[in-house]
């Protein structure tokens, strides 16, 4: 098995290197940060109450899609839909991903620390 990874590893390294002439691989984009990043919103993650829907979907499979015998699931869902708008009405957070930095931020940042467009 890992002599499959080694292999693996020598016939990138052969398509990579210059050794055996002009490289195989080369990127369709220099290899440096761009001056700006595109001014995007955050997405809103993870969609809620999904297990309230899932048992509620299935108990209509399982009765004919009648609603007077899937109230328990119909009135579970509902309240998880109530409960979650609540929680969105009093502001909570939006949870972003760890290192996540504000378009605004980034582009500041690049501004300070521009990319070196000259070989040294």
């Amino acid at each position: 098995m890992a002599s499959q990874g080694n292999l693996l590893n020598e016939k990138v390294a052969k398509l990579v290197s210059r050794r055996y002439g002009k490289p195989v691989l080369q990127p369709k984009r220099p290899l440096a940060l761009a001056d700006a990043v595109a001014n995007r919103r955050y997405k809103v993650g993870e969609a809620t109450c999904i297990t309230e829907m899932s048992v509620l979907m299935a108990c209509w499979k399982e009765n004919a899609f009648s609603d007077t015998a899937c109230s328990n699931p119909v009135k579970d869902f509902y309240e998880c839909v109530a409960r979650e708008q609540k929680a969105r009405k009093l502001g909570a957070k939006e949870e972003k991903p760890e290192g996540w930095m504000p378009p605004q931020q980034v582009n500041k940042l690049l501004r300070k620390y521009p990319n070196i467009k000259h070989e040294i």
